[in-house]
């Protein structure tokens, strides 16, 4: 029988993935069978686990998820000795209205499956205050149990002292202790850490990371803390329509957010799934029946992507017979151009009007549920589509056809409605799942 816990913090940056990697990775030393998880709608983290456990990783969001989607999607763990599911924000950090089966909170997941949590807590320009944030974790939702602490970037031996005594006073165990240790901090870039494949020395960071953590945190009382657990049987399972029976997906360093749930929902329901790269000059798959761009990072290779000819010949080809769909980057890439954060003009595949800017960089986040207008590859007019944005570009000209009325997760109408021109729609949310 597994065991789960949830790992979480009371904010953003304050070690929970490096903790994750490393507990992964060192319980995988040991000879444990490790299944990980990530809350919320972050396309990056999955890799990073499966590197540190050798197996798939994939999203679980309360938000855009209802409860059989999520006990499909972690029934994979079933057969593990540890689940580790790795929090986003702050442990009880969501949206302000219910979604399908919660806020998109970490602590949504952790009640729903009755793991409980690990909390990372950085203690840096504060001692006992530390453990009165910690026990208003602990005590700020019912159903959401606290197993422990782990410090993390602790100053000196005095500074571990005071804030030990602090958390035992208030009953809450703690795990371990860690001082600054520069050589395991993950790299970053604007939307969140550098991606794992773009890491050749990934391994070896994880492997530091797991021999720090083993010298100074007590891995077999972390282990004893986790819940036993079964997985439920799920009354259905991913609630996700393919595009396409074989499907042409571009993936390389500027095309690679996709969720892991959607490609492994497009392959259980039958699709075939042809990648190519736009970076390689490649063209989409002459016997697929629809392409898809998915997000990435072209604003860092928009040169690249504007001089390679055949790329672009090859996708305007393609679209004149057949759907070619792009999500946030990839819809940026669908456009006529993208301006570079240098001000430099980038002619794009111009399959949509839509026109781009990072000189002009504003942060556009949050859940996102759309009402197609239009049909996309997959899914008709009428649906309901629920989605996640996470861009600094800015539109400069969006001369299409709305492809959708979008809301966030208020009900406040969004300006970014995607757009469609001939086979050609492109959204600048990612898809999680389509309301049943």
């Amino acid at each position: 029988m597994a065991a789960g816990l949830v790992i979480s913090a009371p904010a953003s940056g304050v070690g929970k993935t490096t903790l994750t990697l490393a507990l992964a990775r060192a319980w995988r030393n040991r000879g444990l069978r490790v299944q990980c998880f990530k809350s919320g709608p972050d396309y990056i983290d999955p890799a990073f686990h499966a590197a540190a456990t050798g197996r798939a990783s994939v999203n679980v969001d309360s938000w855009a998820m209802d409860r059989s989607t999520i006990a499909h999607l972690v029934s994979r763990g079933a057969d593990a000795d540890i689940v580790l599911a790795e929090g986003s924000m702050g442990l009880f950090d969501g949206v302000a209205a219910r979604g399908v089966s919660g806020t998109g909170a970490s602590a949504d997941i952790a009640e729903m499956l009755g793991w409980p949590v690990v909390l990372v807590i950085d203690p840096s320009g504060q001692a006992q205050t530390a453990a009165a944030i910690a026990a208003g974790l602990r005590d700020y939702r019912a159903g959401v149990q606290l197993a422990g602490v782990v410090l993390n970037r602790i100053a000196s031996p005095r500074h571990e002292d005071l804030v030990r005594r602090a958390l035992n006073d208030s009953g809450i165990a703690v795990f371990g202790a860690l001082p600054r240790h520069a050589e395991i901090s993950l790299p970053k870039r604007h939307l969140g850490l550098v991606q794992a494949e773009e890491q050749a020395e990934i391994g070896k960071l994880i492997d530091e990371a797991a021999r720090f953590v083993a010298e100074h945190v007590d891995l077999d009382a972390v282990l004893r803390a986790a819940a036993a657990w079964s997985p439920q049987p799920a009354a259905n399972g991913l609630n996700v329509t393919p595009p396409g029976q074989r499907i042409a997906l571009a993936r390389d360093a500027a095309f690679s957010f996709v969720y892991p749930h959607m490609l492994e929902a497009w392959r259980a329901a039958g699709a075939e799934i042809a990648t190519f790269s736009p970076l390689a000059d490649e063209v989409p798959d002459t016997a697929a029946d629809v392409c898809w761009l998915p997000g990435g990072y072209p604003e860092l290779h928009a040169g690249k992507i504007a001089a390679n000819a055949r790329f672009r010949n090859g996708l305007r080809a393609f679209a004149e017979t057949r759907p070619v769909h792009g999500e946030c980057g990839g819809y940026m890439v669908l456009g006529t151009a993208l301006t570079d954060a240098d001000g430099v003009r980038h002619e794009m595949t111009g399959l949509l009007g839509l026109e781009t800017s990072f000189a002009k960089r504003r942060m556009h986040l949050g859940y996102r549920l759309a009402a197609l207008a239009a049909p996309m590859p997959g899914h008709q007019a009428g649906a309901r589509l629920r989605g996640h944005e996470f861009h600094y570009s800015t539109i400069l000209v969006q001369p299409d056809t709305p492809l959708a009325v979008v809301h966030d997760a208020t009900g406040a109408v969004i300006a970014e409605t995607g757009s469609q021109r001939g086979r050609a729609t492109g959204t600048f949310f990612h898809l999680i799942a389509e309301d049943r």
